[in-house]
């Protein structure tokens, strides 16, 4: 007897808990799990999604994503980041903020504490806000792995080559260059 669907081969695939064996992620699957049923607000929905995907949808956010979000909006507001938080050595300063994340580099901590900021865990934000009032949620780029360079199909599409290495005798013939029959 097999699983009786109601649309017949479709099985949803979505996440209903994180893959991970961390304790600590599971106890604030376990607290986010509480306040997305208990309170009505979204925000504590989207973060209790987000805690059950993986690295690679969870993208690290840069110190100067941060600043460029923070300027548009008003810097009161607690910056939540489900994910890492990382330094970006090419911001000359940083504002004084909140920020509360997964987890946060060596580099990046100390750059928020030393512009009196606070960096601050997922279940110390539970506590200030229960509802997400007055934060600001950010995603980072998912598209800026390196893996993404080689998606895409066929020429012209500029998708990046898998390569031994880059020298002169490396993938450089027929469809490649003019001299060698056709250039692609």
């Amino acid at each position: 007897m097999g699983i009786d669907l109601d649309r017949h081969h479709v099985r949803g695939t979505h996440r209903t808990a994180p893959k991970s064996d961390n304790v600590y992620l599971k106890l604030l699957v376990k607290l986010y799990r509480f306040l997305a049923r208990r309170t009505d607000s979204s925000f504590n929905k989207v973060v209790l999604r987000r805690l059950f995907s993986s690295k690679i949808n969870r993208p690290p956010v840069s110190l100067s994503r941060i600043v460029g979000n923070l300027n548009k909006e008003g810097e009161k507001r607690i910056v939540v980041v489900v994910g890492t938080v990382t330094d970006d050595n090419r911001l000359l300063e940083f504002p004084k903020t909140t920020v509360a994340a997964l987890r946060f580099t060596a580099t990046a901590r100390a750059r928020i504490l030393a512009a009196g900021g606070e960096p601050i865990t997922l279940d110390q934000l539970a506590l200030r806000a229960p509802t997400g009032s007055n934060t600001l949620i950010l995603r980072g780029p998912k598209n800026a792995r390196e893996a993404f360079k080689h998606f895409g199909f066929g020429p012209h599409s500029n998708k990046k080559p898998y390569v031994e290495s880059k020298g002169r005798k490396f993938e450089r013939a027929r469809g490649r260059r003019r001299s060698r029959g056709f250039k692609v």
